[in-house]
């Protein structure tokens, strides 16, 4: 995963958001922030990550953490993706796969003997600080953000 590290600052980015505003790290220094990196909204390990992250949304609130989900959708499919699933968590896109590069998360994959490009499901826990706390690779959904959420509370 390019240079992306525990303890290494998290690059910054700034992302159209599916409020349609602008998404920035900046906005969310002081606080803990779960970047979880999915492939394609309305798919569907993609739709029980965000169920499961949009359920456990108290606690994160509780361990001063916030969660914000990033793929490369056009901004459409997020706000349709938010709406059709009531999720209570902000959503960014980077259909210009800058930020997601930045993170290693763009790249080739491989499904059914076919090549592509693609975003490698991934989740960050990133300080208060904006250095990145913990990080979790290749991402199975069942149970992670159960995982994730303890590490926020033990952080």
């Amino acid at each position: 995963m390019s240079t992306i590290a525990a303890g290494k600052p998290a690059p910054d980015f700034a992302l159209p958001g599916d409020d349609g505003g602008i998404v920035r790290l900046a906005d969310f220094h002081g606080r803990k922030l779960v970047l979880y990196f999915y492939p394609k909204a309305s798919t569907p390990g993609c739709t029980i990550e965000a169920h499961d992250f949009n359920r456990l949304l108290p606690d994160f609130a509780k361990a001063n953490t916030s969660v914000l989900g990033v793929s490369a959708d056009p901004a459409k499919a997020l706000v349709k993706f938010r709406d059709k699933e009531c999720l209570a968590f902000p959503l960014a896109t980077d259909e210009t796969h800058e930020m997601l590069t930045a993170y290693g998360v763009w790249g080739e994959k491989s499904m059914y003997g076919k090549t592509f490009m693609g975003i490698e499901r991934t989740t960050l826990l990133i300080d208060t600080e904006g250095r990145v706390a913990q990080l979790w690779p290749k991402v199975k959904v069942a149970g992670h953000a159960e995982e994730v959420l303890a590490a926020a509370q033990a952080l």
